[in-house]
């Protein structure tokens, strides 16, 4: 199957490049503009793999969609491209309704024309916004989004619904809970706990700290979105969580144990905006329909990525300073190995 993977150059994204290309004769196609959070050093190695190829643009460009769908004889589109972090929304909200609504419109649009034969919408347990103490969020809760983020994402699979159901498009969403793995851009929760800690700097915790996500690795959510890809069935929403809830607190206080540092690096700083208190994902349709399961217990996972970290620090140095970016320089840029994309 030739698959085009969009945003394959961001933490899940290039998570599951890696997945398909390791584990079977697929082609892989990946589109993905590197804005702030793509990172090509997250694919390193892959750049002469015969059956892979980068590509260097925006979902949002219908003209550069159609020429790859037909070029590339792409047979699926998973969509990861998307502007991710709910902080950054609160700042720039238009740019996450540009590319995360308008874009997969584009995408949408190219892949009806092209007559792709599968869609999978890949989103996020955020649409839902936030629970209660108790309870989960099923495939019929009610999407009451409360960031631009989440909007922009919840806005994003109504479309791909309005497509299915309109035009008979074969689209699937599938919706995750937090993950955590390799290559987490380090803005993000656990990365940047790690980070801070390893260079003894200050853990800013939100608020009270007691804000309750449910987390699962990578790549079991990579395993669902390739499940959903092969097997799921067309118009159908598929939640993928870990049934693993923890305080964000306590996530903090366990990466510091993990790392040999003490709890006086926490520092509390004031809530932002419309943070949402608990999510909880049922992810009991995918079980019973796909037969998908979380294969690494939260122990396992969660000591493997404090392991990763250690091990891979210039990666995330390079990103804290910048400097990831002249990898696709060298690498891609003008007069570079590979040249221009």
């Amino acid at each position: 199957m030739n698959i085009l993977v969009t945003g394959g150059a961001g933490f899940i994204g290039a998570n599951f490049v890696r997945r398909l290309l390791a584990r079977g004769e697929d082609r892989v196609v990946n589109l993905d503009l590197l804005t702030y959070a793509g990172n090509l050093e997250n694919l390193a190695g892959l750049e002469a793999h015969p059956r892979y190829r980068f590509v260097r643009g925006d979902v949002g460009d219908r003209g550069l969609a159609d020429s790859l769908l037909a070029a590339e004889k792409i047979d699926a589109v998973v969509n990861f491209a998307a502007e991710s972090h709910v902080d950054r929304s609160l700042e720039a909200p238009r740019t996450f309704l540009e590319t995360n609504v308008l874009g997969t419109q584009t995408l949408l649009d190219a892949a009806r024309a092209a007559g792709v034969g599968r869609f999978v919408q890949v989103s996020t347990d955020e649409v839902y916004g936030s629970l209660g103490a108790e309870g989960r969020f099923t495939e019929t809760s009610p999407l009451a989004p409360n960031s631009p983020y989440a909007a922009s994402k919840a806005a994003a699979d109504l479309v791909c619904r309005a497509y299915h159901k309109t035009f008979g498009l074969p689209v699937m969403v599938t919706r995750c809970s937090n993950n955590y793995g390799p290559y987490q851009f380090p803005e993000k929760l656990i990365p940047l706990m790690i980070a801070n800690a390893l260079e003894d700097r200050p853990l800013p915790v939100y608020g009270d700290g007691l804000n309750v996500r449910d987390w699962l690795h990578v790549e079991d959510h990579c395993a669902a979105v390739e499940l959903v890809l092969r097997e799921g069935r067309p118009g159908e929403v598929y939640n993928v969580g870990g049934e693993n809830e923890w305080p964000n607190l306590e996530i903090v206080k366990l990466l510091l144990r993990l790392l040999g540092k003490p709890e006086s690096l926490i520092r509390f700083v004031p809530d932002r905006p419309g943070h949402d208190r608990r999510y909880a994902i049922d992810a009991g349709k995918l079980r019973r329909e796909l037969g998908w399961a979380p294969a690494l217990p939260f122990a396992d996972g969660i000591a493997a990525t404090v392991a990763w970290y250690r091990e891979h620090r210039p990666w995330w140095e390079q990103i804290r300073s910048g400097a990831y970016r002249e990898y696709y320089d060298r690498m891609y840029g003008a007069g570079g190995r590979y040249g221009a994309a």
